[in-house]
């Protein structure tokens, strides 16, 4: 991380979640909102995407470049590891869903839908035939 703020955490947390320098592409354009003449001069807003994940983060809490940019990449740790996250939830809830499928089904379920057939075919059978053929 060249010229950035000596940050171990946020180095191990980039290292743990694969994140590398050579894939993000970082780029300073002028801010907008309250500020006046020094956010239209300056270019402190970063943004940071990362390439092999299309994410996109835009920083401009701080006046400083330099903050924002270490800002900025501790927003995409956070972005990558709710995206991680997200995609391990739907994996378990898909396995947990097929297995809910497949189990057998308990005994008494099985004799209480069987019940439950009898009693409509003693009803239908009470009806009678339709039609005058009697």
């Amino acid at each position: 991380m060249a010229d950035l703020p000596d940050d171990p955490a946020l180095r191990a947390r980039m290292q743990k979640l694969r994140i590398r320098e050579e894939d993000l592409e970082e780029s300073f354009i002028r801010g907008g909102g309250a500020g006046g003449q020094k956010i239209n001069k300056t270019s402190s807003t970063v943004v940071l995407r990362h390439v092999p994940s299309g994410i996109e983060i835009r920083c401009q809490r701080e006046r400083s470049q330099s903050q924002n940019r270490l800002i900025a990449r501790q927003d995409l740790c956070d972005r990558l590891e709710t995206a991680f996250q997200t995609a391990q939830l739907e994996i378990q809830n898909d396995r947990e869903k097929l297995r809910r499928q497949t189990r057998a089904r308990p005994r008494g379920l099985k004799r209480r839908f069987v019940a439950g057939k009898r009693h409509r075919a003693g009803i239908k059978e009470g009806r009678g035939k339709v039609g005058g053929d009697e």
